[in-house]
């Protein structure tokens, strides 16, 4: 078992020996470059942040290379009225507490701060699955990788950009965009919103069982989507026989199939519209 762990002081000599040049006050960013243990197969990366945005692509090389920046702190209200400050300057503390630990292949990105907005910038070898999370302040973004992806959002959107394999999206406050060039054949997906649009594009050629719904906003498709009558069945419950109630209700998803069906796809929303598209 291979574990690797980067750590702040080792980040900061790296920076050093990479001839980053500034005083601790000028530096804004972090950037440190990790293999995985067997380069020859596809990795995984996990990236959380509790105040920021995360932006992976892939590209054609072998190592994950990622770079943490701090953005500018907002100012106090006592910073802001001057009170007591009076021919001082402010110092910033920019250190992002970046760590980065590798094991069998999987790799895990973590900052020590949550205190203020940190942005990560990561570039990944094409086939790399990834798990990215972030909960206020920032966007989630991901361009040309191919892999398993799960992306979770609270206040932001989610963008998927040219993307090959599978994808579960959801987040609570912004929109879900996801473009795909290929789609992994018996791979279930699913894209959810709470407020804001939900538009994913697929190659003509997919196939999926789609269940859709959207509780304030309309869904538009230019697929062939056959329309699946005997889901909208109503729902019996009866639970009169141990003192319980008898309830009937109609279920609000719409059930079709495109391309004559495949893996599930599921795409919720509450209030906001849902587009799938077919890509040109």
């Amino acid at each position: 078992m291979i574990i690797r762990t980067l750590r702040p002081a080792l980040i900061s000599f790296l920076l050093l020996v990479m001839g980053l040049t500034g005083s601790s006050q000028e530096a804004s960013s972090e950037k440190v470059s990790v293999a995985f243990s067997d380069p020859a197969r596809p990795g995984l990366l996990k990236a959380g942040l509790i105040t920021g945005g995360i932006s992976v692509t892939g590209y054609d090389g072998k190592d994950v290379v990622i770079e943490a920046r701090a953005r500018q702190g907002r100012l106090s209200r006592r910073e802001r009225s001057g009170e007591g400050m009076e021919g001082m300057t402010r110092l910033q503390n920019l250190s992002s507490g970046l760590t980065v630990e590798e094991e069998n292949n999987v790799m895990t990105v973590h900052v020590g701060v949550m205190n203020r907005e940190i942005d990560l910038n990561i570039q990944v070898p094409f086939k790399t699955s990834l798990k990215l999370s972030s909960v206020n302040d920032g966007d989630i973004k991901v361009q040309r990788v191919q892999g398993e992806i799960e992306v979770n959002n609270v206040n932001g959107g989610i963008t998927l950009t040219n993307i090959s394999g599978s994808a579960v999206a959801g987040t609570t406050n912004g929109d879900v965009v996801a473009t795909f060039d290929a789609a992994t054949p018996g791979k279930s997906m699913s894209f959810s919103s709470f407020n804001g649009k939900i538009d994913v594009t697929f190659p003509p050629e997919m196939k999926a069982n789609v269940v859709m719904k959207s509780d304030e906003g309309d869904i538009y498709s230019d697929f062939d989507i056959r329309m699946d009558s005997a889901s909208r069945a109503p729902i019996v419950e009866d639970s009169r026989s141990k003192g319980g109630k008898y309830r009937i209700r109609l279920e609000k998803s719409l059930y079709g199939t495109i391309n004559g069906g495949g893996p599930e796809m599921h795409l919720k929303n509450f209030n906001g519209d849902i587009y799938i598209r077919k890509k040109k």
